[in-house]
């Protein structure tokens, strides 16, 4: 098949720090391209994705969320991948304006990477009349009930790059968005009621991640403790496989969440509520601990030593390969040429007992 993947214009693929969704493209572009699909990624020009590039803007675009600037990358973007068999695009205004044209482009598919809440529903109905939509989980396919899903496909990473570590660091580590969605103070707050430091890998770009990080998580911190910054990908795998756990203390419906995956393929359990798709990454008990509170989160660690770190690695192995995702997405894209009307939903993706 040939394929065309559209990016964000915001970050490269694959970034080289922040950036979820252009790790996951850079991953299927990769696995597609392994298959012995024609893959062409749209994407911006500092992208070093190994598959043949198409870009508008030499550079990655700020500020993020700019529509004008949005708007005229996808355009570009589906005028360059129009002869292509299919268009996976991972933005959310691209399918919308390719709906225009829905007769003169090849068939659409788009992934949603956000939650399904009351706006996007709105804008995800209108896309689903002629593109189809891919959740990356059940529980964000539940949250958009009424959408047309055609598939739920758990997102895959490259385990190459992962290895099993010993987590012998001596510490939780917190790896995402400064933000009070993703419950930084508070994972602040329950390392220390553990005994534990608590190393906080994130970027504070814009001025809403300032001003969170000095109003409810820089007090919290001790005088002697580091203060959170970004990684190279290299430091983050470092960081991760020397863990004792990944702490991860959400407080809204997340799609995903690949942190916790990345974590459990270099061994390291994963503390985390039990908000959006969390508990279809995490085996309660096996590798990591579902919490509903932060007392529970404080006492799972605790119960850390009764996690065997190989099963954590058994387990991403098993679930969310670059490889399993790329299968399940070739299947989807041939229902969809073939012209199955309902595409099953893939085999893979098991949810944990």
């Amino acid at each position: 098949m040939r394929i065309g993947l559209i990016a964000p214009p915001w970050v490269p693929v694959p970034p080289v720090g922040y950036g979820g969704t252009e790790a996951v493209v850079d991953n299927l572009a990769r696995g597609l391209s392994e298959l012995g699909h024609e893959v062409r990624l749209f994407t911006v020009g500092e992208s070093t994705c190994p598959v043949p590039r198409g870009s508008l803007f030499p550079q990655a675009v700020l500020p993020i969320g700019d529509t004008m600037a949005e708007a005229a990358h996808v355009l570009a973007a589906y005028r360059e991948l129009a002869r292509m068999d299919l268009i996976h695009d991972h933005t959310v205004l691209g399918p919308l304006l390719a709906g225009r044209r829905a007769g003169e482009l090849p068939p659409v598919v788009v992934t949603s990477h956000g939650p399904f809440t009351a706006m996007p529903r709105r804008i995800f109905a209108e896309i689903a009349r002629t593109a189809h939509i891919v959740a990356i989980s059940r529980a964000q396919a539940r949250q958009g009930a009424g959408l047309r899903v055609a598939a739920v496909i758990h997102h895959g990473i490259d385990l190459d790059r992962y290895r099993c570590g010993a987590g012998a660091g001596g510490y939780l580590l917190f790896l995402g968005r400064m933000c009070p969605d993703k419950g930084v103070h508070r994972a602040v707050r329950i390392a220390r009621r553990a005994g534990l430091p608590l190393r906080i890998v994130t970027k504070i770009w814009e001025p809403a991640e300032r001003a969170y990080y000095e109003r409810e998580v820089r007090p919290l911190m001790a005088p002697g403790d580091p203060e959170p910054a970004e990684q190279s990908p290299q430091g983050c795998l470092g960081l991760l496989r020397e863990a004792t756990a990944l702490l991860n203390p959400i407080a809204w419906p997340e799609p995903f969440g690949l942190v916790m995956a990345e974590a459990l393929a270099c061994g390291t359990p994963v503390i985390t509520t039990a908000c959006g798709a969390a508990p279809e990454i995490v085996e309660h008990g096996r590798t990591g601990f579902v919490c509903h509170s932060d007392e529970e989160m404080t006492a799972a660690v605790a119960r850390l030593p009764g996690i065997d770190r190989r099963a954590c690695r058994d387990a991403a192995v098993r679930r969310f390969s670059r490889e399993r995702m790329a299968r399940d997405h070739e299947r989807l894209y041939a229902g969809i040429l073939a012209g199955t009307r309902d595409v099953p939903p893939p085999r893979a993706c098991p949810v944990p007992a």
